[in-house]
């Protein structure tokens, strides 16, 4: 195909989700539902645009293309925090330490439970969340778990070679000890898959119980030294790319950070130095 034929600009799908406003999916949905205009008009599924257009989302107007900078954050998950935007009961989410966007809306990539800590990571982009997250991209999750009971050598051949879960079999690819004292034992495991409560339904399948649970990094990605529990730090453009690379996506080739950008960025960073301000007990 020519470049005069060639099709002009990205599919309006795919521009949505990148805002972070939902899914790719979600965004079909939207668009066939008559939710999208592009210049006024009633968007079809399957156009495309440039990125110079008006389109508006339930009449909210997208931010335009420089504004709508792909932005990534490294958080230290603390024990106690939930990854819901809202919780009935009250409890602390991982967003409530997260800075606030002007657009659209940070992506957890993937979840840790209520009493795992450790990485998680946050974007703005639908689109890179996503594919982080498919099972296609093969993106290795590292954990540090401390065992209560005796784990002996079949039991790490059973885990590595396959366990059968409610779910599916599920395995680690690689299970490394680290230390400990009698039967509270520190292992790093790795797994392939994101499934709900993974790691401890595999060790438990074993008949031990798994007393502390930290993820300590997700692909190439690891938590900085000095980013403490309750802390988080933002990605640097190259580090974006990079991590794009992981997900199997092309670089994304963003523009350099703005003078303002790159002073809230070192602000940021310095604000790593202090130790993290204590939450207010809840009332009740």
């Amino acid at each position: 195909m020519s470049d005069e034929t060639a099709p002009q600009g990205e599919k309006l799908q795919k521009v949505l989700a990148r805002t972070g406003l939902g899914s790719r999916r979600e965004m079909e949905r939207a668009i066939e539902a008559g939710r999208v205009t592009v210049n006024g008009k009633v968007a079809e599924l399957g156009e495309r645009v440039t990125g110079d257009e008006h389109i508006e989302l339930d009449g909210r107007r997208l931010p335009a293309a420089e504004e709508n900078r792909c932005r990534v954050i490294v958080y230290n998950k603390p024990v106690g925090e939930i990854c819901s935007r809202h919780d009935p009961e009250g409890r602390p989410t991982v967003y409530d330490r997260l800075p606030k966007l002007r657009s659209g809306r940070w992506i957890s990539v993937g979840r840790l439970d209520f009493n795992t800590s450790g990485l998680l990571l946050f974007t703005n982009s639908g689109e890179l969340a996503n594919r982080l997250m498919h099972p296609s991209s093969v993106i290795d999750r590292e954990y540090l778990v401390r065992i209560q009971g005796q784990v002996t050598d079949e039991m790490k051949k059973h885990l590595l070679e396959g366990v059968l879960l409610e779910d599916g079999v599920a395995r680690f690819t690689d299970i490394v000890e680290s230390g400990g004292e009698g039967n509270n034992r520190w292992f790093y495991c790795v797994v392939m898959e994101g499934r709900n409560r993974e790691v401890r339904r595999l060790w438990e399948s074993q008949g031990v119980r798994v007393s502390r649970l930290k993820r300590v990094r997700y692909g190439s990605v690891f938590i900085p030294s000095n980013v403490r529990v309750g802390q988080w730090i933002e990605m640097e453009p190259k580090e974006i790319d990079d991590l794009c690379v992981t997900a199997g996506m092309p670089k994304l080739g963003q523009r350099p950070l703005t003078q303002a950008e790159r002073q809230n960025l070192q602000r940021q960073r310095r604000k790593l130095r202090k130790p993290p301000a204590r939450r207010k007990p809840s009332k009740g």
